[in-house]
């Protein structure tokens, strides 16, 4: 991967935090809770969990979201008020809420809280950057884990400023994501984002984009899609960005050109593996950076995903945030 112009990684590297071993009140762990997730699981399986976590001794506060964004109401609100702990239930849906939740003008919130996550969603590709859990074991790392201070991505995108934590993309990414989110579950995660992804790559058309690279670099071509990494996965398990390091102060970046239709569903077994960076025959059309700010537009519509929820349109703007947010990951 040649062509595109990498930076170095920073050498500083920030030294994880111990969680808080007795964080067992109410008032410190606030869980925020998005019944719908997991195709309806978290609905039904919640309940029981709960109790095994009470049983433990890990006390907590839970509140029930209802509607789109108040996941992030709830969040900025318990981090204002300095709640030690503030976890999201359910998948990178709710995640990415309770992450802007963190965040207000553009900046992060002046803060000692932790963002943490008991992952039950269909997606849930932050966990696997992070090795973290299912159920129970989850929950300890709430207190028993390490509060990691990780970069973040703010991104100003139809007249607003989001922020997320894990993959931001713009193309057939981003349509997928869209017609995943719009479909019904039923079959699962994984299930749901192949089954998206191979309708998307069927009725997808490359679009002409403008990617500029910290200012400096300029890509003008007919692409698939521009990827804006801080953490590895997406797509239910993609490992779109296998050298990404969440801490290091640089967003991998990888624009990819146009790919033809079978191309395309060849690549899917490379992309899944994170082999595809070194493999030569997509690296032709494939060029990669790292960078801490990237533009992105197009003359046509193109849908941009943030973490797996589509925001917008280009044009966009993705700026990296150094050490942004603490995140409870296992010890």
């Amino acid at each position: 991967m040649g062509k595109g112009a990498v930076k170095p990684r920073s050498e500083g590297r920030h030294e994880p935090e111990r969680g808080r071993r007795n964080a067992t009140t109410p008032s410190e762990i606030l869980l925020i809770v998005n019944p719908a997730a997991g195709a309806g699981r978290v609905l039904r399986e919640w309940p029981r969990l709960a109790a095994e976590i009470r049983g433990e001794g890990i006390e907590f506060e839970e509140t029930f979201t209802s509607r789109p964004g108040e996941a992030t109401e709830i969040a900025r609100k318990a981090v204002k008020a300095g709640r030690p702990v503030v976890a999201a239930v359910g998948g990178d849906g709710i995640l990415y809420e309770v992450v802007n939740g963190f965040f207000e003008g553009g900046e992060p919130l002046p803060t000692r809280s932790s963002l943490g996550l008991i992952p039950f969603g269909t997606g849930s590709d932050t966990r696997r950057s992070f090795g973290i859990p299912d159920g129970l074991p989850a929950a300890r790392v709430l207190v028993e884990g390490r509060a990691r201070a990780l970069d973040a991505g703010r991104v100003t995108v139809g007249g607003r400023v989001l922020h997320f934590l894990n993959v931001a993309e713009a193309g057939i990414g981003a349509d997928v994501s869209d017609r995943v989110n719009r479909a019904p579950k039923t079959f699962g995660g994984r299930a749901s984002f192949l089954i998206g992804t191979l309708q998307g790559l069927a009725a997808w058309k490359h679009k002409p984009m403008k990617v500029v690279i910290d200012g400096r670099e300029t890509r003008e071509l007919v692409a698939q899609a521009v990827t804006v990494a801080n953490c590895q996965y997406y797509g239910s398990g993609m490992r779109v960005a296998p050298r990404a390091i969440p801490d290091d102060g640089l967003f991998d970046v990888l624009i990819s050109g146009a790919f033809g239709k079978l191309e395309g569903l060849s690549g899917l077994r490379k992309i899944y593996a994170g082999a595809h960076l070194d493999d030569p025959k997509l690296a032709s059309k494939l060029e990669f950076f790292r960078a801490t700010r990237v533009e992105v537009s197009s003359p046509v519509p193109v849908l941009v995903q943030l973490d797996g929820e589509v925001v917008g349109e280009l044009p966009a703007l993705f700026e990296l945030l150094p050490k942004a947010l603490r995140f409870l990951t296992p010890a």
